[in-house]
């Protein structure tokens, strides 16, 4: 599947070469508020209906949570949490075009809470403090095999009783994924060819 290197590929079918295209924050402060997807090969929004699933997952509102978007993308899943009232979200963003939009969508909604990293997500990832995120999203490029090392990065970073997001061409395995020992798949779905799971290590649901 054709993918921005640090952007979200979808099942949907993308938008009509140059034709406008927007998402809808669906739920919180925001909720309804529509953010603008840029016309790039491969960018595009997690669905809505997965979205809703995954903040249903979540409890709805995510008050005072500190959350990562390692892949942000357009952004739809960081601007999502910080609109349900995270009080931290780092979106981590390569493509500069994809990250100036990122940059745009902050300012227009005053959204304090978001910080946006132009940077490669795996040396950023590499960078950041131990137990230092409550909510990570990981929605690596299909097909150039970085979710392991995104795993192995990011599970150090969440604290106690945090959860781990991951979309994903397959189904994880637990048992095949090394970086996930002592974790458990507490939720699991599919839409079209993307998986997506809730991941919490075991004992902390």
């Amino acid at each position: 599947m054709s993918r921005l290197s640090s952007s979200r590929a979808r099942s949907t079918p993308p938008p009509g070469r140059g034709a406008p295209h927007t998402v809808r924050i669906i739920g919180g402060d925001w909720k309804r508020t529509p953010l603008t997807v840029l016309d790039l090969d491969g960018l595009r929004p997690t669905p809505d209906r997965v979205r809703e699933t995954l903040f249903n997952w979540l409890g709805q509102r995510l008050d005072g949570q500190r959350c990562l978007d390692l892949f942000a993308g357009s952004g739809a899943l960081g601007f999502e949490a910080a609109s349900r009232g995270a009080a931290r979200v780092l979106m981590v963003e390569r493509n500069a075009r994809a990250a100036g939009q990122l940059r745009a969508i902050q300012a227009k909604l005053g959204a304090r809470a978001v910080e946006v990293a132009e940077a490669d997500a795996l040396r950023l990832a590499a960078s950041l403090a131990p137990g230092s995120f409550d909510v990570v999203f990981l929605d690596p490029p299909f097909g150039e095999d970085l979710l392991g090392h995104a795993l192995e990065l990011a599970v150090p970073l969440v604290a106690a009783g945090g959860a781990v997001y991951v979309e994903a061409g397959e189904a994880l395995a637990i048992e095949q994924t090394p970086a996930l020992a002592g974790w458990t798949i507490g939720r699991h779905g599919k839409a079209g060819a993307v998986h997506y799971h809730l991941l919490h290590r075991e004992n902390e649901e």
